[in-house]
């Protein structure tokens, strides 16, 4: 890199000197850009007195919310009923704390007190009234606006609480709204900033404000760093200006100033600033010209990520930039892996149907294991809410002449299908607004099979497409944009020349057999019934007339298929039917897929609800790829890659190739690239940053992380590569190690960056993730913000590293 000698009028430091030196105050901030990486000018000064107030023990509420009037009824606390059963349990106190982020309450079991809090970055939404499942089957003694629900992020269940008045539920309502964009608008700082003061209260036992060092030792194992304790002590000391071996105010913000250094964000920094420790706007150019940012870096945009992230208003107004807003930028969105311009919608979406990735789940009612898990609307509501488009519906005979939804033969729990109905209505496009398909396995008779229909029409009104657009069915499926706010049906549908309603029809043989064997294979509990013979293959007219464009079908072969199937015939395969397809016919099912739309369902002898490997099914151009997405794993995090663009919309425009219906691609045969090119993808992993702490009740327990690399594409593109382990240091780890993979197909690759903790006598440890699709991977230094298992973020976890893609 060239690096220029003098700075331009606009930042040069010669220049910077006589700008700067109008008065004493001035002065001094010019004096400090030659002597200190950190401005402290009196506006500075103020800045940091401003920042202690989150970095000291005593916490604060957001600037802007301590005198809105719903914030202080939620800092005094109101008493709520939490509703779980029948029969209401005592009122609880639920306060939230001075920070703004944090929800306590207390419970009691047998005259045994516990304690309990929170997070408000953990809630995922609040509905009021009976809106959910639970405040529906069990609120029924309070009235519905003195009710609400409180929605978690991952697998935690919902909090359904009743207040005593309407008034007190509407309050917290709005008060948890406001706060919720409060933590959304948060930048990595503030979180930072948030998750340190949350240590140092954890790590001050006496609460007393001052920080002893036997504290400060606990919270180094708290943050998961296994500091030496000379070295630990000297910097205590050193930190400790007061000499009373307490650290207090100022004290503590210098010794976490200090823990918190990144001394390789600082060697970037001075390698474009050179010795003044100020970035002008035409260095911070180069910088983001070497970042690959392209005609994008030009010097306006230079000025604008100056003005937005600059902390010193002095700066700011010189068009210069400091460490700590350079850093505050890097940590930003803008400095994320994943390309900012593919978090909204960017792709085509007026093509058919068949042209789409469609994010798709399996026993979609299941919210834990298929033999014995419970069935819930809730979870139909969590799949819609993340971007889930097809969801399936496993219909059985119930009584009361009312059909259910549950896994048949097993021990999994029964919900009414119109129950689910009216949380698909009440949630389907609340998150997305493309069309979401019903993948109805129906085992009803022709009576519940007319009152299935009825709930779909009664319910759904408008939203359920019942007729063909333009009143025919075209030579091609209709698009994403052409079905927005429409729910489609899949099944099987009668003959349109038969009038008889009890037309038995011909279903799929191979398919049957396949569900037959996979229950088989499940039912050796003895509680389990025996399976029937032979599921009822009569549909009645009502339901035949709700399908439209996903008409179910046999499955012969493919020559058959690619001759005789219509736009608005679909066929479904198990994931050993489709491997097999694959592997025998690669490119003939590939054509099949630009055509016709394909469902892939796992096999059902998986107790657990195991997931196959997705990546297989796209690498074919398969659509409709179902997972079972109660199950968390390195499946479902290829799933959450897939579908993290394109504005989480559950719809992903497939490559060109497999949207060709002539294409010769074969992901077996690489050689086959059809308009592909290959890249060199090099990742520097550099550092981490606050990983969690894996076993909280061992305080000694710290991790020992290595980061690996997956690349997930066709069979010739799949890699895994790891870095070496770093003893003991969760907090701060370095390893400056250099990956290289080679892609044949980045295009439908995916790569995946996970943490592990290193174990000599066991497996190891996962730690934290981030999967993403190549093509929206971003070069140059990038942060990773890692996520949990259940797809939660770890904030403020994240991966440093150094990404270039180079064409072979």
């Amino acid at each position: 890199m060239h690096k220029t000698d003098s700075k331009t009028e606009a930042g040069g430091f010669e220049m910077g000197l006589n700008l700067f030196s109008e008065s004493p105050v001035e002065k001094n901030f010019s004096i400090c850009l030659l002597k200190d990486k950190r401005v402290t000018s009196e506006g500075q000064l103020l800045q940091n007195e401003e920042k202690l107030a989150v970095w000291v023990l005593t916490p604060q509420i957001f600037t802007g919310l301590t005198d809105d009037e719903d914030i202080k009824v939620m800092l005094q606390g109101t008493f709520f009923w939490k509703v779980k059963t029948y029969q209401p349990q005592k009122q609880r106190l639920y306060r939230l704390l001075e920070d703004g982020m944090s929800i306590w309450f207390e419970t009691r079991f047998k005259k045994a007190h516990s304690k309990h809090i929170f997070s408000i970055l953990h809630v995922e939404g609040v509905r009021e009234g009976y809106q959910s499942e639970g405040l529906r089957k069990f609120g029924g003694s309070f009235a519905e606006e003195q009710c609400f629900t409180i929605v978690f992020r991952g697998k935690r269940k919902n909090l359904d609480l009743a207040a005593r008045t309407g008034t007190e539920a509407q309050q917290w309502v709005r008060g948890l709204t406001k706060l919720m964009a409060r933590c959304e608008a948060m930048s990595q700082r503030e979180k930072l900033e948030h998750w340190i003061h949350g240590i140092l209260h954890q790590a001050d036992k006496n609460k007393d404000n001052k920080m002893s060092f036997k504290e400060i030792k606990n919270m180094l194992r708290i943050v998961n760093i296994d500091m030496n304790d000379i070295y630990a002590y000297q910097l205590f000391k050193e930190c400790d200006k007061s000499n009373n071996d307490r650290l207090e105010e100022y004290e503590i913000e210098e010794f976490c100033t200090r823990l918190m250094k990144r001394p390789e964000l600082e060697d970037i920094f001075h390698r474009y600033s050179g010795e003044d420790c100020v970035l002008s706007a035409e260095e911070l150019q180069e910088f983001l010209h070497d970042q690959g940012e392209g005609e994008e870096a030009s010097l306006q945009q230079a000025h604008h990520i100056i003005q937005t992230y600059e902390l010193n208003e002095r700066a700011r107004q010189h068009n210069l930039m400091m460490l700590d807003g350079f850093t505050m930028y890097l940590l930003s969105s803008a400095g994320n892996i994943l390309n900012q311009a593919h978090t909204g919608i960017y792709q085509d979406m007026s093509q058919p149907l068949c042209h789409y990735f469609i994010s798709s789940s399996h026993n979609t009612y299941l919210t834990d294991n298929q033999i014995g898990g419970s069935s819930s609307t809730e979870a139909y509501v969590r799949a819609l809410m993340n971007g889930c488009r097809c969801v399936e519906l496993d219909c059985w005979e119930g009584s009361n002449g009312e059909p259910i939804i549950y896994h048949g033969h097993t021990l999994t729990s029964k919900i009414l299908f119109r129950d689910v109905i009216e949380s698909i209505r009440d949630h389907a496009f609340k998150h997305s607004s493309y069309p979401v398909i019903l993948s109805l396995e129906n085992h009803c008779g022709l009576e519940q099979q007319s009152i299935m229909a009825h709930h779909m029409k009664t319910i759904l009104g408008d939203m359920l497409l019942i007729q063909p657009l333009d009143g025919d069915l075209s030579k091609q499926l209709p698009s994403p944009e052409q079905l927005k706010g429409k729910i489609l049906v899949k099944g099987k549908k009668l003959p349109e020349d038969k009038t008889d309603p009890r037309v038995s029809l011909i279903s799929n043989p191979e398919e049957e057999m396949q569900e037959e064997e996979d229950q088989r294979s499940t039912s050796s509990l003895q509680e389990i019934k025996p399976l029937q013979a032979r599921d009822a293959v009569q549909i009645s007219r009502e339901l035949s007339d709700v399908v439209v464009y996903c008409r179910a079908v046999p499955f012969q072969s493919l020559s058959d298929a690619l001759l005789h199937q219509k736009p608005e015939e679909m066929s479904s395969f198990s994931e050993r039917k489709a491997r097999k397809l694959i592997k025998d016919s690669g490119n003939l099912f590939v054509r099949y897929n630009t055509r016709h739309l394909s469902r892939i369902y796992p096999l059902g002898l998986k107790m657990n609800s195991s997931n196959y490997n997705p990546q297989e099914m796209w690498n074919a151009g398969c659509q409709i790829v179902a997972l079972n997405v109660q199950t968390p794993g390195a499946e479902m995090d290829l799933n959450d890659g897939r579908f993290l663009v394109n504005g989480r919309c559950g719809y992903v425009l497939k490559p060109a190739f497999l949207r060709n219906n002539q294409s010769t691609f074969d992901p077996k045969v690489p050689i086959h690239r059809s308009g592909q090119h290959p890249i060199t993808l090099t990742i520097k992993v550099i550092t981490a940053q606050q990983l969690p702490k894996l076993n909280k009740e061992k305080s000694s327990s710290i991790v020992d992380p290595f980061v690996r690399i997956e690349i997930h594409g066709i069979p010739a593109d799949c890699c895994k590569k790891q870095t070496e382990y770093r003893l003991n240091n969760g907090f701060n780890p370095c390893w400056d190690e250099t990956l290289m993979f080679q892609v044949q197909v980045p295009d439908l690759a995916l790569v995946r960056f996970v943490v592990e903790d290193y174990d000599t006598t066991s497996s190891n440890d996962f730690v934290g993730q981030f999967t993403l699709p190549l093509p929206s991977l971003r070069e140059g230094y990038r942060h990773i913000h890692l996520l949990s298992r259940d797809g939660t973020s770890l904030s403020p976890a994240t991966l440093f590293v150094h990404i270039r893609c180079r064409k072979m």
